[in-house]
This record gives structure tokens, C-alpha cells and sequence, in this order.
């Protein structure tokens, strides 16, 4: 019940962030639109006082207004406001805050001249004592103006990544939470395996002085070597795992060895890596055996009893990898990656955690990779495991 009212507030607290993020964004952007609506049109009111003023100063034909103290203390007070006068020509008479290099170049000036009329209508200076050589004005957007304009989308932007960085906190958190559990989990299974796997070995001690078939006392020995294993790696889990050189060839060999013992007779299991040379990489035995065979495991699944599985090793200059390849039902496409992630499965039962273990080991403990490199429906799958080749 607890945990329910849990789970409905914090999904309650994020559906109230997301509904304030929007209203906050949503209030600021009509705030700062209508300041920059008030800000737009105060610029073209103070744009056109300024032709008024030009045009009563009227000195004479040749621009000398611009020398005027009225129009220059108009000018002076606006001056944050970037323009360009010209005549009907279009030649340029005077020019504020616009680049020398844009005024003297035709092309330029003629791109800022289309820019300013999209931003803001021209202006046209009409003298009294003429109705030709009038000049025009062309003027953009302030500074301030602009910024208004672009502050809300930042504002916006600051926001969502807010949000997002929340949002992978959160989630990290979550993970780092089911990491622990996972990690306690294992490391008490280690613990409680522990007892009777040391009572199991004085039960085959006692077996092995017992007139009794000791072929398969042997065996019996193997299984708890192997459990043995399987318990030391539970217990390394979330614990440092220390790298060594080790032979590629005799640790997966070792496993495909113990394997080939105890698979169904209608299955056939094939390695070639004891009869090419030996190749090195840095490996923790203990779990690289684990993911070596999970990967059998999987295929000997999908063979459902019949068929066949191969463990390939082959290497270049800097890589060593493993391919295990069965001739089992194969896995759709779209599935190639999801198999890594944990908790999916297409078995009834199990929890889908063998290969996201596996794809753990080798990419994150030996720094390597694990994808599926060739699957057809019906036919079989390939996965292979690439690890850093290194030489003694």
C-alpha cells in the first residue's frame, strides 16, 4: 500500500514539474513577445520623429540635415537602432552601426538593404521644395530588441535541459539503486552456496573411498568444480575484476570441454581453437568462462534438442574474437539488441539476465564487444565477442 501511494506521488510530483516547466515557459514567452511588440513599435514611432524632423529641417538639397543639432540629438538618443539612408538610387547617404565593409560592398549592402525591409517597413525623407531625390530610410532591429526576441527560447532551452538532467539523474539513481540490490543478491547467493558446496566435497571424498563406479564420482567432481566457479564469480560481482594475460584458446576451450560432456546426443558441438596458434588478451577467467558459456547455453536453447553448435576463434593483428554459431530458430532482426538488454526474453521462463550479464562482462570489465553479427529465421544465429588482442 505504501509503496503504491509512493509510486502515485512521484509520478503525481513529475506530472506537476512538466505542467509548471510549460506554464513557465509558456508565461514567458508571451511576456517577453509583448515587450518586444511595445519595444518594436516604440522604435519605428521614434524612427519616424526622426524623418519627420529631417524633413522640416529642409537646409537644402544635399543632406546637410544631418548635421543639424535638433536631428542629431534625435539620433543621439536612439542611437542603439541600426539604419541605413539612402536616395532613390539607392546610393548611400549616411549609415549607423552597419559594417564599412557591408556599406562599400554592392552585394552586401544590397542582402542588408532586403534584410532591414523584411524587418521593418522603410521610410521615405520627402523635402518641400522637391518631389525628387528624396532620401530613404532602412532600419533593423536594436540590440535590445533582438534580445527580447531570443531570451524566451534560451529561457526555453535552459529549461528543457533542466529538465533532462533531472530526468537522467533520476534515472541513474534508480539504476545505481537496482545495481546494489542486484550486487547484494548475488554476493548472498555466493554466501549461501558456500555451505553446501563445501559438504558436497566431503560427501565425494567419502564417495571416492566407497566401492561405487568412480567414472562417475569424477564427474560428480567436475559438476562441483564448476559450481565452485559459478560461486566465485557471484562473488565478484560489483567487486574489483583484475585483468591478466590468459591464452583465449585454453580458457574458452576449457569451457567447451566441460560443456561438450553434457549436451544431449543429438546435438554436436565443434571448436576449432585447439588446433591453431594461441592468441593472448587480458582476461578475468573466472567471469570470461561465465559468458562463454551462457553464449553455448543459449544456442543449445535454440536447437530445442537437435542440431548443431560451433565455437570459432580468429584474430587479426589487434583484435581476438569468439563467434558462437548454432543452427537454431534464429532471432528476428529487430531483436538483435534488445537480447543484451536485461529483463527481455523470448523463453517462457527465465529472466532474461544471461546476456545483459554477458554484454556487462565483456564491455564494461575487459573493454570489449558482444553483438549478434549474423541471424536468419529458421537457420541460425552467429553472436561474437571482440576483445583487444595483446602479445607476451
Amino acid at each position: 500500500m505504501i509503496k503504491r501511494v509512493r509510486r502515485r506521488l512521484s509520478k503525481n510530483t513529475k506530472t506537476i514539474l512538466i505542467v509548471l516547466g510549460a506554464v513557465l515557459v509558456s508565461f514567458s514567452l508571451y511576456t517577453t513577445n509583448k515587450m518586444a511588440t511595445s519595444l518594436r513599435n516604440k522604435e519605428k514611432h521614434d524612427v519616424e520623429l526622426w524623418a519627420a524632423a529631417m524633413e522640416r529641417i529642409n537646409r537644402d538639397a544635399m543632406g546637410d540635415y544631418m548635421n543639424d543639432p535638433l536631428v542629431a540629438s534625435i539620433i543621439s538618443n536612439r542611437n542603439n537602432i541600426p539604419f541605413i539612408i539612402t536616395d532613390e538610387n539607392l546610393r548611400v547617404v549616411s549609415y549607423h552601426l552597419i559594417p564599412e565593409h557591408v556599406v562599400k560592398d554592392p552585394e552586401r549592402l544590397r542582402r542588408t538593404l532586403n534584410r532591414m525591409s523584411g524587418d521593418n517597413t522603410p521610410i521615405v525623407v520627402r523635402f518641400w521644395w522637391t518631389t525628387e531625390h528624396n532620401h530613404i530610410i532602412f532600419y533593423g532591429h536594436s540590440t535590445t530588441l533582438v534580445t527580447l526576441y531570443v531570451f524566451p527560447y534560451i529561457q526555453m532551452l535552459v529549461i528543457i535541459a533542466f529538465v533532462l538532467m533531472l530526468f537522467v539523474s533520476l534515472r541513474t539513481a534508480k539504476q545505481d539503486e537496482q545495481n546494489r540490490v542486484w550486487i547484494g543478491l548475488a554476493k548472498e547467493t555466493a554466501h549461501q552456496l558456500g555451505t553446501p558446496t563445501s559438504s558436497l566435497m566431503g560427501w565425494i571424498e567419502y564417495l571416492r573411498s566407497q566401492n561405487v563406479d568412480q567414472m562417475a564420482v569424477e564427474e560428480m567432481s567436475k559438476d562441483l568444480t564448476h559450481l565452485r566457479k559459478i560461486v566465485d564469480r557471484f562473488s565478484k560481482i560489483g567487486s574489483d575484476t583484475p585483468l591478466t594475460p590468459a591464452n583465449v584458446n585454453e580458457v574458452v576451450g576449457g569451457s567447451v570441454m566441460y560443456f561438450r560432456k553434457r549436451i544431449p546426443r543429438n546435438v554436436t558441438l565443434d571448436y576449432n581453437g585447439l588446433a591453431i596458434d594461441p592468441v593472448q588478451a587480458n582476461l578475468n577467467v573466472a567471469l570470461f568462462e561465465w559468458v562463454v558459456e551462457n553464449l553455448m547455453k543459449n544456442s543449445l536453447d535454440a536447437l530445442q534438442g537437435h542440431g548443431s553448435i560451433c565455437v570459432h576463434i580468429g584474430s587479426d593483428e589487434k583484435s581476438v574474437w569468439i563467434d558462437v554459431t548454432d543452427t537454431g530458430k534464429g532471432i528476428p532482426k529487430g531483436n538483435w539488441k534488445k537480447i543484451f538488454q536485461p529483463g527481455f526474453t523470448t523463453k517462457t521462463r527465465g529472466w532474461g539476465l544471461g546476456l545483459s550479464l554477458s554484454r556487462r562482462i565483456v564491455e564494461e570489465y575487459h573493454g570489449g564487444r558482444i553483438a549478434v553479427v549474423d541471424s536468419v529465421i529458421g537457420q541460425g544465429t552467429t553472436i561474437r565477442v571482440t576483445l583487444k588482442r595483446i602479445y607476451s
